[in-house]
């Protein structure tokens, strides 16, 4: 078994440590798995899409919904200005009305991660930041390594890195497992504890339902604390149906291991109602262990607006209308 195999948190203790002990086998594994249906995927997703939450529950989930919300801005335009204004909106999203949750996380690039930190001092607000060359990962490992490194050392709580899609959708998968686990360590800091470490997938660009439940296990056997769908910077981002596979894939993966990881769908998730529609999901097939935002996410910029709109109307029985809550 490799080195970095050995030390991979997901297998060891799991009765899986041998999955990654060599190409071969990690291959063996991962195309063992249950084929997806397709059909049923995608059916269970579109019939849980159709629940409705009625108006106290509404207002409980809403509350939640906020309160999970990892809020993004990933742009090369993104000025220290922008940054603490993020901030600011994450820690009082809606000024009018204090009693409004904060956000779980403000996500940036990394040499924005130092601004983050200073601006969400005196709150249990997580800085996230994208590493490892995010969006496409095109880049060599120590390059990646430092990036993480320096995002870790600047104060970064979490580490949201893109897996090598090309590594992986040759067959790779030995590469790919060992390029996450080489990341979760170099988000260890010195005092021993880590940041916790997301791993996104890019699931638009994984081709089949059955490309994501093996990019699931692959990243959770490697120690990922979140499995993460996507970037937000392609066509296809987080989408329903695969949502729903990431979910049952830690469900499984904690029933066989004992290990619990967290699920962050990002990216094309914009109104309260899509909101709803996820925390369904969750509910439904993973109960109230992961209703909370130390085991799911959302990675969003335009969400909180309209889930603060939602809320007004809840409170005061009025729309507001987006010009009543403040721009990102």
């Amino acid at each position: 078994m490799s080195t970095l195999a050995a030390n991979a948190p997901g297998a060891a203790g799991s009765g899986l440590a041998d999955v990654a002990a060599s190409e071969a086998s990690l291959r063996r594994f991962l195309h063992g798995l249950p084929g997806v249906d397709q059909v049923g995927l995608e059916a269970r997703a579109a019939t849980l899409g159709t629940r409705s939450i009625k108006t106290t529950a509404k207002a409980y989930a809403i509350d939640l919904a906020i309160s999970m919300i990892d809020l993004t801005t990933l742009e090369g335009a993104d000025t220290v200005g922008k940054v603490r204004a993020l901030c600011t909106k994450g820690r009082n999203p809606d000024p009018s009305d204090p009693s409004a949750p904060r956000v779980a996380a403000i996500c940036v690039y990394p040499d924005m991660v130092a601004t983050a930190k200073a601006a969400l001092r005196g709150t249990d607000i997580q800085v996230a930041s994208v590493a490892t060359a995010f969006p496409a990962g095109r880049a060599a490992l120590p390059v990646k390594l430092a990036d993480t490194a320096d995002a870790v050392a600047d104060g970064a709580d979490e580490i949201d890195m893109v897996i090598d899609r090309g590594a992986f959708l040759s067959g790779r998968y030995l590469d790919v497992f060992n390029e996450i686990v080489a990341v979760k360590e170099a988000c260890r800091r010195p005092d021993g504890t880590s940041a916790h470490l997301k791993v996104i997938f890019e699931t638009g660009e994984l081709q089949t339902y059955d490309n994501v439940r093996r990019a699931s296990w692959l990243a959770m056997l490697a120690g990922a604390d979140f499995i993460k769908t996507s970037t937000g910077k392609v066509a296809v981002n987080a989408t329903p149906p695969v949502t729903l596979l990431m979910l049952e894939a830690v469900r499984d993966f904690r029933a066989q291991t004992g290990i619990q990881v967290g699920v962050k769908p990002a990216g094309g998730i914009k109104t309260t109602k899509d909101a709803m529609k996820y925390l369904v999901m969750v509910n439904e097939t993973l109960g109230d262990d992961w209703l909370t935002p130390h085991w799911f996410r959302f990675g969003a910029s335009s969400l909180l607006n309209d889930l603060l709109m939602q809320r007004q109307k809840l409170t005061t029985g009025r729309y507001s209308g987006p010009d009543y809550v403040t721009v990102d």
